[in-house]
This record gives structure tokens, sequence and C-alpha cells, in this order.
């Protein structure tokens, strides 16, 4: 059986127990979704924007499941340090209530599963469930097989205190399709977490696409973090589309799977909208991260900032791609991007390409991007004052990738991206101090 004919079979298997299969609009999607994957296939380095992560592999690829951590010690890991915040858990990408503790949300706010609101709100959904036509295959391979994923509906001016935390284990399946709708409406304020933590370390596939509405004057800080185990393929997609005066902040922690590609487009589609995309990864070995991003200004007065750092250690590869468009109506746009990388070994490599693409003549945008080792002169200060060589490169790479957890504005999400990182620097030890 080629790799096309599994997906399809997969699809024909899973099309019955799939949430709203009544509802027609949904049914014909996925249809259409199944059709473009298996016309389309994995894309590859052929194609321009897959250009240094192709995943023509996955043909010959076989998935397996493994022993994987009982999900209520990878949760209680998860969430230390924020046991009071609201939490939705899924496992093998189905809704898990009995792990899950949403407290009291304000009037308004509706929050929990997607399968859940396709029964009671199916009209919401449609309106917020994206087509089969958007993103590349990955994403209609996702719209067609997504079997659940968060449901986060704001009304005209929510104001969420605590963060929301979506937390998604693996387990016992070889592959899970996961997708998270969040719809801010007037003045809605929220920050959400996505977090997908490390399961059996076996070739497992993940494909993640969240879509983000913000309505006019809305507040929408999200972070996902990204920390799957070792021979894992990750593949997501994060998509917002942003109305007058809307805030978006989106922060991306990729820190695990052996091969992870992340997505990241935003449209400021109505005037004054500001968006920050802001980054951090980290890869050894031979494993390899890529972060494809687009922030699209449609309307004048629109304000954007950009800024990733890489951290690559062994034979990893890092790669960034961000594209900033500039409509002719978007006039005094204010757009900067960066992307930064540190190279931790001799052998590690870092692809970045910042672009800028204008059709306004008023504005002010600027991009740039580095790749470089660790300064020696700095490294130098540290070792003359006492400091151990290994110690001092660890504190030299922390510093490095701490900027970008410190535009993380909400204390505890900081944190937890803080405990992460530390994580993957092995003097994390040492480093505890820094907390």
């Amino acid at each position: 059986m080629s790799a096309i004919d599994f997906w399809l079979a997969q699809q024909q298997s899973a099309a019955a127990h799939l949430p709203g299969t009544a509802l027609p609009w949904l049914a014909s999607l996925r249809a259409r979704a199944i059709t473009r994957f298996a016309d389309e296939g994995w894309p590859s380095s052929r194609q321009e924007n897959w250009r240094h992560t192709s995943l023509a592999f996955l043909d010959q690829h076989t998935l397996a499941a493994g022993q994987a951590p009982a999900a209520e010690d990878v949760l209680a890991a998860s969430r230390a340090g924020a046991p009071d915040d609201h939490w939705l858990v899924f496992v093998d990408g189905r809704f898990a209530p009995a792990l899950s503790a949403i407290g009291g949300l304000p009037a308004g706010a509706r929050v929990g599963s997607l399968a859940d609101a396709l029964q009671r709100e199916p009209e919401a959904v449609e309106a917020a469930f994206g087509t089969a036509e958007d993103g590349d295959s990955p994403a209609a391979l996702n719209a067609a097989l997504a079997a659940d994923g968060a449901w986060i509906r704001l009304g005209r001016g929510v104001v969420v205190d605590k963060p929301l935390h979506l937390v998604f284990i693996g387990q016992a399946s070889a592959h899970r399709h996961v997708r998270n709708l969040i719809v801010a409406e007037a003045g809605a304020q929220a920050t959400i977490a996505e977090h997908y933590p490390a399961g059996s370390d076996t070739a497992t596939l993940t494909t993640a696409v969240t879509r983000i509405q913000a309505g006019p004057d809305s507040h929408i800080s999200h972070l996902k973090l990204q920390q799957e185990a070792a021979s894992a393929i990750h593949l997501a997609t994060i998509s917002a589309e942003q109305s007058r005066g809307a805030v978006l902040a989106s922060h991306s922690l990729s820190f695990g799977a052996r091969l992870a590609r992340n997505d990241i487009r935003t449209r400021l589609q109505g005037e004054g909208a500001e968006a920050l995309l802001n980054g951090l990864y980290h890869a050894d070995g031979r494993r390899h991260v890529d972060h494809h991003t687009r922030i699209d200004h449609a309307r004048p007065q629109g304000t954007s900032r950009e800024y990733y750092r890489g951290l690559l250690d062994g034979n990893a590869r890092g790669v960034f791609t961000g594209r900033i468009v500039v409509a002719e109506d978007a006039q005094r746009t204010d757009a900067l991007q960066r992307c930064d990388n540190l190279l931790l070994s001799r052998l590690a490599e870092a692809d970045a390409r910042p672009e800028l693409e204008i059709y306004a003549d008023d504005v002010k945008c600027a991009h740039g991007a580095t790749v470089g080792q660790i300064d020696e002169d700095a490294l130098f200060y540290l070792r003359a004052r006492g400091i151990e060589a290994g110690h001092a490169r660890e504190l030299l790479t922390y510093a490095f990738a701490a900027e970008v957890l410190e535009r993380i504005a909400c204390a505890p999400l900081q944190a937890l991206g803080r405990r992460a990182l530390l994580a993957r620097l092995p003097g994390a030890a040492q480093l505890e101090e820094l907390q």
C-alpha cells in the first residue's frame, strides 16, 4: 500500500466516527480535503515554501506508537506552577474530560471540545473552521482527519483572567490530528497556551491547525510549546485574522520532535491592528526545525514585530523563512522582522530568509538576520571572573534565548517557557537560580 493509499484508507475508516459526520458542509469539506491531499501528496523541496524542509521521506516512513508515560504523569508535569488555571486535556487527539479542569468562566465565554461544539453550535463552528484549500497539503490532511481540538469562543468584551491551557498528550496512537478554533469578539481578551509534551519515543505524526479570529479591539496572547519525543514528526499551522485595532501576540517555542514545521500566518485586515510573532527553537542531534511565517498588512496603520531565535547543536538544522507583505492600501505600516541563530557546534546549520514585499510608499519597514557562534570576548570575560568554561557557555546560551522569553507578558507562561528551555540545556541544574 502506498503512503497516499494509507491516508485515503485512514480517512475512509474514520469518516463514520469523526464528530459532525451528519453535517453536510463538514462531510463535503473533509471529502475535498482528502482528495486534495491525495492529489498533492507530501510537500517536497521542489516547492518554494518547502525548499529546506522536504516531507517526501514520509512516503516510505512507517509510523508506530510505543510505550508512553501515563497521561496523568505527563499532565502533572505540565500543570506544575499553575494548577488553578483552566485546563483542557486531549489524549490521542480526543478530549479527556476526566483529566481536564475548566474552572469558573465569565458569562459569554465558551470553552470546551470542538466535537462538543459541532453538536451545540455547528453554525458558529462552520464560520471559523476554515476550508479544504487553506494552507499546504499537511493542513488539508488535518482538515480531513481532525477528530477533535479546542473550541474557544469569547463574546463581546469578555475577559478571561487566567490562562487557558490546551494539552495534547500522545499515548496509543501513531498519528493524531487536532484542530483548535479561537474566536474572540470585539474587546475580548484571553491568554492561551497550546502544549505538546513528549509521548512515546517512536515514529509518531502530529498535525495541528489552530485558527484565530480576533475581533475589533480584542487582545489574544497565544503560546505554543512543542516538546514531542525525538522520533516524532510535528506539522503545525497557526492562522490568524485580525480586525480593526486587534492585538495578537503569538509565541512559538519548539524544543522537540525529529522534524518540526510551524507555519504561522496572520492577516492584519483592520486598521490599526498589531501583531507580535515571537519564537525560540532548540535542536540537537540530527533534528530539523522550520518556522515559516507570513504577516499580511492589508489596512493602514498596522504594526508588526517579529523576532525569532534559534539554538542549534550537533548536526541539527534550523530554518526560518519569514515574509511581510504590505498592501497598496496599507499606508503608515510599521513592521520589523529579525531572525538570529546561535550555532553551538561546527556541524550545525541555520538558514534564515527574511523577506519584505511592499506595495505602499508611506511605510517604516526593516528586516535582518544573523548566524554566529558564542562571542569569544564574552566567554573570556566570564572565564576571567572564575566561571568554568562549560557553565560560562550555558550562561551565554541562556542569555541569548532569554530575550525571547522576556517578551511573553504572562508571567506563568513565561515561567513555563523558561522551565522548558532549562530542560533542553545540558547545564540546566546550574541555571536554576535564573528562574
